[in-house]
């Protein structure tokens, strides 16, 4: 039960987050879950930890991503940095997702049936800049990419099902930014944080939930 209580501290910081919008707090709640795999590394073996690397590279890059759009003013080219810095987040858990298991094809094929036309019909042709323009695609493909290798996983149904609840909660997340900053939709705001911060945690108790030693799959 120890190793699970560590989670309320991400949880605390991410309710301090969403209360003071304090940047420290905002990065605090990513860098916190990649502490708390990190104290997962020391007992496993070497080939599984660096399954837990890329997900400690994950969360980190979310924290550069979060930095750069959390500091980005009037600097445009802060917001393609801060995608930059999610879309290397979403290699470290593309990473881990095909070391556990391979992609769905049936599931890549749907997910790019409802996003790339949402980008081509809707995102494209509302923004104006063609460096964000090939930003935002590359990062809609990688996302649809990732998702459709947690689904491919290969792991018991609770923590399979954790990591893939964790993967679509950043999808629904960076959709809503979408709305928001190309669409001019607002009604759905609200949600950006709580679904981002909530992903983070449902992926680290994925984790924790996997190498409990009635559950480990190492």
């Amino acid at each position: 039960m120890k190793r699970f209580a560590r989670l309320l501290v991400p949880a605390l910081i991410a309710v301090l987050a969403l209360n003071t919008g304090y940047l420290p707090f905002k990065l605090g709640v990513p860098g916190c879950c990649a502490l708390i795999l990190g104290l997962e590394l020391r007992p496993l073996p070497a080939e599984t930890r660096r399954q837990l690397w890329a997900l400690i590279w994950a969360f980190g890059m979310s924290m550069v991503g979060d930095w750069f759009l959390s500091n980005r003013g009037g600097r445009e080219h802060f917001f393609e940095a801060g995608i930059g810095g999610f879309f290397l987040a979403h290699l470290g858990y593309l990473g881990y997702a095909l070391m556990n298991g391979r992609w769905s094809r049936l599931g890549l094929g749907l997910l790019l049936l409802v996003f790339v036309p949402y980008y081509g019909l809707l995102l494209a042709p509302a923004i104006e800049r063609a460096v964000l323009n090939v930003a935002v695609l590359c990062y809609l493909l990688i996302s649809c990419v990732a998702l459709a290798a947690a689904i491919g996983l290969r792991q018991p149904g609770v923590v399979k099902g954790l990591y893939v609840a964790g993967i679509v909660l950043v999808v629904f997340s960076d959709t809503i930014i979408s709305f928001k900053e190309f669409l001019g939709y607002h009604g759905l705001n609200g949600l950006i944080l709580p679904t981002y911060y909530l992903a983070h945690l449902v992926i680290t108790l994925s984790i924790l939930i996997r190498f409990q030693p009635a559950h480990s799959t190492r």
